[in-house]
């Protein structure tokens, strides 16, 4: 199977990664990429939100799979280009895709599907906003109802800022806050049948502590020892096939990757949130758990085929992606500066740890320089989170960035049995 991955991102390093371990995969192509995943994969330039230039790439490199990695290129219909070509990919539609493009769409499915989550508002004047904000009081929960890179979403005691970044959006969902332990729970999907990956914990907030600003996620860990043991099927049965089954019902099937953030309140499960591809960084440590080979996997979501596929394999052991941000992410970062410490970690912890690639590339020279807000994601198993956690905090101290930030805390909790 020759396979082109869209994005260039460590979610995209991850899947690159997984399939390029996978002996069904016979070229990886990848556009555009980024300095870690030319060692897995040939890249090519691409703008990668301009469907029928990607439908060329796929047709020109006669891929039999396309696997689109972020948000924006899916809402912006590339799925729905390349699908038109007669070439399998792994995407949802842009129809589909509004699941995570609007908020407020993603709020009248789960309202028509009977699906749990927090009771909300969708406001587009400040007198709306005023009247959300009063009647659900601190702490206010307020998203931006279009993309925003995972940064759109604002927690907060404070009604003055709450409402100001309510003001800076068009169309805003205010919501009731939601208590208990967050869990994020992928499903690959071909419009009917549904099949729940392993359940991640990821880490929002900038700091250790859960201090800081909102990011597009620090850092993440799988499994989770702390969870009911039937939280995935009641997911599946409350939250996924209803979802999936009432797109199709609206006719505009999703198949791709649904992803679930979920609250496990006090109440029970709540949604806060869908995405309609896979979540960074929770992949990282994701994929790194999952044995069963990922092509077969993804083309068989992509062809309607998912029913005949045997039940995904696991490893027993855990994993622990830890992120290296640039100087002041998640505010406009400091790109540009050189990467010391890659060979080290490839020498020395491969193959318990790792470094997947997010905003990297090369200079004339060769060197690897940091080229966005979150640089590398840093990923380990072990037999059990302990040792996943030590071997991926140990790969992370032979990495030098100049002016650099990672959290210290994840899955420090979890490991303790806290």
């Amino acid at each position: 199977m020759k396979v082109l991955v869209i994005g260039g991102g460590a979610r995209e390093h991850a899947l690159c990664r997984s399939l390029s371990l996978d002996p069904d995969v016979t070229a990886l192509h990848c556009a555009p990429g980024n300095a870690g995943i030319a060692e897995v994969a040939e890249l090519h330039e691409v703008d990668a939100l301009d469907g029928g230039a990607v439908a060329d790439l796929a047709a020109r490199l006669a891929a039999d799979l396309v696997v689109v990695g972020p948000e924006a290129p899916l809402v912006a219909g590339v799925a729905d280009a390349v699908r038109e070509r007669g070439i399998p990919v792994f995407g949802p539609s842009a129809p589909a895709a509004r699941l995570e493009g609007s908020k407020a769409f993603a709020k009248d499915v789960m309202a028509a599907a009977g699906v749990p989550t927090a009771r909300s508002y969708v406001c587009t004047t400040p007198e709306e906003i005023d009247a959300a904000l009063d009647a659900f009081g601190a702490p206010y929960v307020v998203k931006d109802d279009g993309l925003a890179a995972g940064k759109g979403v604002v927690v907060t005691e404070d009604a003055a800022a709450a409402r100001a970044h309510a003001l800076g959006c068009d169309r805003v969902v205010i919501e009731e806050f939601l208590d208990g332990p967050e869990v994020s729970l992928f499903a690959v999907t071909d419009g009917e049948t549904v099949v729940p990956l392993q359940p991640a914990q990821d880490f929002k907030r900038a700091y250790d502590g859960d201090q800081g600003p909102n990011t597009g996620g620090m850092g993440a860990y799988s499994p989770l020892p702390w969870a009911d043991p039937k939280l995935v099927d009641e997911v599946l049965q409350s939250v996924l096939q209803p979802t999936v089954d009432e797109l199709r019902r609206r006719g505009t099937p999703f198949s791709g990757l649904l992803y679930a953030g979920l609250a496990l309140t006090s109440r029970g499960i709540r949604v806060i949130e869908f995405n309609a591809r896979f979540g960074d960084p929770e992949t990282q440590v994701v994929l790194a758990r999952l044995k069963t080979p990922l092509a077969g996997l993804l083309h068989a979501a992509a062809t309607g085929t998912l029913a005949a596929v045997p039940p995904l394999r696991w490893s027993d052991g855990a994993a622990v992606t830890v992120v290296i941000a640039a100087h002041n992410y998640p505010g406009t970062p400091r790109t540009g500066d050189p990467i010391e410490g890659l060979a080290a970690v490839a020498a020395q912890d491969a193959p318990d740890a790792y470094v997947l690639h997010a905003g990297t590339r090369r200079d004339a020279s060769g060197a690897v320089l940091s080229a966005g807000g979150r640089v590398l994601s840093v990923t380990a198993t072990g037999d059990d989170l302990p040792t996943a956690r030590e071997r991926a905090y140990r790969a992370v101290g032979r990495i030098a960035l100049d002016g650099s930030q990672h959290r210290t805390d994840i899955a420090a909790k979890a490991a303790s049995g806290a």
